[in-house]
């Protein structure tokens, strides 16, 4: 578990247009995520594009496997863009297929090669990007050569044919005419010698040509990095997918939409087989669809899906082809009275996942976050309320659509933090979350004295995290514009207080869903509109 200190945020990079500008809808992003080592971060957006940046400091950074929080700041810089989908017309339903990209996911590289699953509605491709060479033609032929040797042989040719008629003709003027036949033998002689010597010349420049003659000679110009598509996954599902996820294995994967979830093996984009299927057979009897699936990060047979209900499902590739009988359902008992109008609408999940070490599962519904241990399913071990001052304004979310917003969630790379998003470009920090519940069952307060001068925790402590009305610990930034200006103006939990506090004014249309945590570091990559945000915490 980290300290508190080493989740002080501050604003790192920014990529995108900064300006206040119109936003054009193809630039809006809408995936972001990390690799495996975290030198790496791939964007996608509604436009189909999908744009890479490499670590731009992470040859010069030295850090132990373990050391999850230190390092130096994370500096990024664009690698590479190239358009992963393109948009689609489904001729037999009249549909149009958009090219968003839904979501990103990487493979562990292969040598000097990384691997990238995108997809969109429909379609899942499988990209190669690696380093390539161009090569140039320094020297050749055409550059050398003048052609002076065949014009020379022409020449010589030419002149001694010249020079052989002359006599000829000279010698018959003055021959006696009595001697037609000599002159004849004497004519074909000449007409030989002169065939003789022309073939001879043209062998010698040819000879000549042959000897200056060179293979060409390549140099490197420069190295380009170039994205390939390697597989294509399609006409598997019939709704649209929003959920992929790479099995621990490397090998197979597996894609989600509202009724379906299919496993696929990488090296076989023609065939998949259905895991799960929820579908009535009279639809007019369906009461809940797929929200999110997650592969363990571990053990290669467990998965888990989310519904509309609010329900987890821990599913064992074992026991059934069709995992249909699910081993555990994680649900919270609500009590009937309390339901209203919206209830079913806010207990919808819209994104799940498994904690890095594969102990805790995380769910996140549009007012709470609950933290679930795989061993515990009949209460979560912790909820987090996310949205309380929307509880009394949940008519006017439901009026601009804003209710339907899909906030994800991210686990830190030790397990013990998460964070979230929410409206004003906001988004929020849950340090040590986890183990902090597991270690008491109250909530942590934070002391402001100390009997012994020499610590200064506590102080520190209570200048970085905010509590909220649950008592846990929490920071609150901000992905706008006013990053550049106050970063570095009061304290974490000064700043927290100020930005969490929205009175009436908020922004529904500035929303933070897609964000990615470091896998071994304090820092956040996260989406705002078509603005990239970096935030790093470094003690």
């Amino acid at each position: 578990m980290m300290s508190d200190e080493e989740f002080d945020f501050k604003f790192s990079q920014c990529f995108g247009d900064k300006a206040d500008i119109v936003v054009t809808e193809a630039d809006i992003i809408t995936s972001v995520e990390f690799d495996h080592s975290g030198d790496y971060l791939a964007t996608g957006d509604r436009g189909g594009r999908v744009v890479l940046f490499e670590r731009s400091n992470k040859d010069k950074i030295k850090k132990s496997a373990g050391d999850v929080g230190g390092g130096g700041n994370a500096e990024y810089k664009f690698l590479t863009e190239f358009q992963s989908h393109d948009a689609e017309f489904d001729y037999l339903k009249s549909l149009e297929i958009e090219e968003k990209i839904n979501q990103i996911k990487w493979l562990k590289p292969t040598q000097k090669s990384h691997f990238l699953l995108t997809t969109n509605d429909k379609t899942i491709k499988l990209w190669k990007i690696y380093e390539k060479n161009i090569k140039v033609v320094s020297e050749n032929n055409l550059l050398n050569s003048n052609g002076s040797g065949n014009h020379s042989a022409s020449s010589n040719s030419s002149a001694s044919l010249t020079s052989s008629n002359s006599a000829s003709k000279s010698k018959s003027l003055h021959s006696n005419s009595n001697n037609i036949n000599d002159k004849n033998n004497d004519n074909e002689n000449n007409s030989s010698t002169t065939n003789n010597n022309l073939k001879s010349n043209k062998i010698s420049a040819s000879a000549k040509a042959v000897q200056n003659l060179f293979l060409p000679k390549l140099i490197d110009h420069e190295k380009i990095i170039t994205a390939m598509p390697r597989r294509i996954y399609s006409n598997a599902h019939t709704y649209h997918i929003h959920s992929i996820s790479v099995n621990s294995d490397q090998e197979t994967f597996l894609s989600a939409d509202d009724l379906r979830i299919n496993l696929w093996n990488l090296d076989i984009p023609d065939q998949s087989f259905n895991i799960v299927d929820i579908k009535p057979t009279n639809m007019e009897e369906l009461t809940e669809v797929i929200t999110s699936a997650d592969f363990h990060p571990q053990h290669c047979n467990y998965f888990i899906y989310s519904s509309s209900k609010g329900t987890i499902r821990l599913c064992d590739m074992r026991q059934n082809a069709i995992c249909d009988y699910q081993t555990k359902i994680f649900e919270e008992y609500i009590d009937p009275t309390s339901h209203n109008f919206f209830t079913e609408i806010t207990s919808s999940i819209s994104d799940v996942k498994f904690s890095p070490n594969g102990r805790y599962i995380a769910s996140r519904d549009y007012l709470t976050i609950k933290i679930w241990d795989v061993n515990m399913d009949n209460k979560p071990l912790k909820t987090i309320n996310i949205h309380e001052q929307l509880k009394d304004r949940l008519s006017d979310t439901y009026e601009n659509d804003s209710i339907f917003d899909k906030f994800e969630l991210s686990f830190s790379g030790d397990s013990s933090s998460i964070m979230t998003g929410s409206y004003n470009n906001n988004f929020m920090i849950y340090p040590n979350v986890i183990q902090s519940n597991i270690e008491d069952t109250k909530p942590t307060i934070v002391k402001t004295f100390d009997n012994n001068p020499k610590k200064k925790k506590p102080a520190a402590n209570n200048d970085i995290l905010l509590k909220n009305d649950d008592g846990i610990g929490q920071i609150v930034l901000q992905a706008d514009k006013t990053s550049f200006k106050n970063r570095r103006v009061g304290t974490t939990a000064q700043r927290s207080a100020k930005i969490k506090d929205w009175s009436d004014d908020i922004d529904f249309k500035k929303s933070i869903l897609h964000f990615s945590w470091h896998p071994k570091e304090n820092s956040i990559a996260l989406a705002a509109t078509n603005n990239l945000f970096i935030f790093s915490a470094h003690p």
